[in-house]
């Protein structure tokens, strides 16, 4: 026999072939399935299903490799190129199985869900069935074990809201969220698991109220929930504001039956541009604000050290001076506000006006502080620093717009005149609409009133404003959108935490909970991961090198983080709803999906 005949002979050798079968039972042993080395995918389900003898729609089916974890999802493969042998074992199952779905609102929708799909497209999915614009924004996390939920309620509602001790606030994120890049069944789900659908990403692009009835209240439950949870730090007063709107929501929903009644706007930012509220303000020319306020530069996260000075404001730029007489001469120091990032530090009651700056630097971010005299002046220096922040100069014609939404805010903390019937109204559940630090602090009689007075400024809101008006206070707290992951920087012995933000990420000493270092992804020149060490390495411009390796996660779950907001960065208004997938799993995969 000639070799080219042997060749052949031992190609087209016929060997047995393991293949369960879901539809037959987990009792019923695996088919025999006689096949050969290049027969292709396609043909080994066929195989399957005649001799399965069950006569059905088996379209959706697919084969599962058991010891790889892995589908097979391309037919015309053959099991040579698949790497498949005698010893495999493969299941024939459907794509798509039965999934509880834990909404924000906590309602659970039991539906049929692709487990053969990357859950990024997996989730795609989902939404189109749920009416939710944006599939992007959101993903899914294994719900947290029962001992895990003991052990939390054992480190005490008081000290919950403590950053010293919180670290459970960062646990879910480190090892809950699913991995986008791999299938529901390659990570270990279930048919008829129970997986929780959050938004994950807090860039929340172009929403339409007509058009985003679901998306809205979907999210106005997962603020709601992490405002009650204290998973983000807000004032007393904000609280009583976040209570007043949730108390007001919860009446107006018994009558309006959805939120797509408001007419469409541009974007969260602009969501109070339709409240009037008239105000007196400071006097200043159209392109430039003068004016004395106290200054400070903390090195930790406190409010002292102010110090007064003359400002200016001009184009994008604070300069500031001794004095007014030196306000001709060279300024102490200018600081462009371009792409910094602005927070309020605000409390009516107390008469604070605070603005905290993150101004980008060579060495990461600079924080300071600008204490403003009264409501008025605040107002207007806020609505300038934001506006700057976006490279716009106080010409802008939304700087008039901006002013009247923050006034609008401050106006909702005042006390207003309050009638008997408001007073001596019991249908208000405090302990459903305030955090546990304030359930402790004050007793339900003493919260209803100061729940009341703020509800004053709200109760003319549609169902839709009010909503709106919640998620904007939330976006404007300074801690929104960070996801924290422990971790250990190279060169270090201890551990620390890294706060990830929808542009920057930020270095948190984890004892006392300062802000160590700020680094912007527009200042990133690329970012890598190595897998046999875990360790996520990025360089930023001036040659600023940072390393990592996350203490209780996968370092993927970082490299998802960042690739996923780069990727969101790359949306714009005039884009079509049709995601980039290939860019998406680009930037977030793995070593294994790369």
């Amino acid at each position: 026999m000639t070799s080219h005949a042997i060749c052949i002979q031992t190609r087209m050798a016929v060997w047995d072939l393991s293949v369960s079968v879901e539809e037959l039972g987990p009792e019923a042993p695996p088919l025999k399935i006689s096949v050969t080395s290049d027969l292709h995918i396609g043909g080994v389900i066929l195989k399957t299903v005649e001799k399965s003898q069950i006569k059905q729609d088996w379209s959706d089916h697919a084969l599962w490799w058991e010891q790889k974890q892995q589908w097979l999802l391309k037919p015309s493969w053959t099991l040579d190129k698949c790497g498949i042998h005698a010893d495999a074992r493969l299941c024939l199952t459907p794509q798509h199985k039965p999934l509880q779905l834990v909404m924000p609102s906590s309602i659970v929708l039991r539906m049929r869900v692709c487990f053969s799909s990357p859950v990024f497209r997996t989730i795609m999915g989902i939404c189109k069935l749920l009416n939710i614009r944006r599939p992007e924004e959101l993903s899914l996390l294994w719900p947290v074990e029962e001992k895990k939920k003991k052990k939390d309620k054992d480190v005490g509602e008081e000290v919950k809201y403590k950053f010293q001790t919180s670290t459970h606030k960062y646990d879910p994120i480190q090892r809950m969220w699913l991995d986008s890049s791999r299938s529901l069944l390659q990570q270990g789900v279930k048919e008829n698991d129970k997986l929780i659908l959050r938004f994950k990403y807090y860039t929340f692009h172009d929403i339409i109220p007509q058009a985003d009835v679901v998306r809205l209240t979907q999210l106005y439950e997962q603020s709601r929930w992490a405002i009650l949870l204290e998973e983000i730090e807000c004032t007393e007063e904000e609280m009583m504001v976040f209570a007043a709107l949730q108390y007001h929501i919860g009446k107006v929903s018994l009558t309006e039956q959805s939120v797509a009644s408001c007419p469409a706007m541009e974007d969260l930012d602009l969501a109070l541009q339709c409240l009037e509220v008239k105000m007196e303000g400071e006097s200043s020319a159209d392109d430039m604000l003068v004016s004395f306020m106290t200054y400070t530069q903390p090195k930790r996260l406190t409010l002292k050290g102010y110090k007064q000075y003359w400002f200016t404001f001009k184009d994008t730029t604070i300069s500031y001076y001794k004095s007014k007489e030196e306000s001709s001469k060279e300024p102490i120091q200018q600081m462009n506000l371009k792409g910094c990032e602005v927070a309020p530090d605000v409390s009516v009651a107390g008469q604070k006006f605070c603005i905290r700056l993150l101004i980008p630097g060579p060495e990461g971010m600079n924080e300071v502080y600008l204490r403003c005299e009264h409501e008025q002046q605040y107002s207007r220096w806020m609505a300038a620093c934001r506006l700057a922040s976006k490279g716009k100069t106080l010409a802008d014609s939304s700087f008039s717009s901006e002013v009247q939404s923050i006034q609008s805010f401050l106006a909702m903390q005042k006390t207003t005149p309050r009638n008997n019937t408001a007073q001596t109204d019991e249908s208000i559940n405090t302990h459903s609409l305030v955090s546990p630090r304030y359930q402790k602090k004050y007793k339900p009689k003493q919260l209803t009133p100061r729940i009341l007075e703020a509800y004053q400024n709200v109760a003319q809101l549609s169902l839709t404003d009010a909503i709106q008006k919640f998620l904007q206070i939330w976006q404007a707290l300074p801690d929104f959108g960070l996801s924290y992951i422990v971790v250990r920087f190279k060169g270090c012995r201890k551990d620390e935490v890294l706060g990830i933000a929808n542009n920057r990420l930020i270095r948190i000493d984890l004892s006392v909970g300062d802000v160590v270092k700020t680094w912007r992804y527009n200042t990133m020149r690329q970012w890598n991961v190595n897998w046999d060490i875990k360790q996520v390495a990025i360089e930023f411009d001036g040659n600023v090198n940072i390393a990592f390796s996350c203490v209780t996660a996968n370092c993927k779950i970082v490299h998802e983080y960042i690739g996923g907001y780069i990727f969101m960065s790359t949306r714009c208004r005039e884009q079509s709803d049709t995601l980039n997938e290939e860019l998406f799993h680009k930037l977030t995969g793995g070593h294994e999906a790369l």
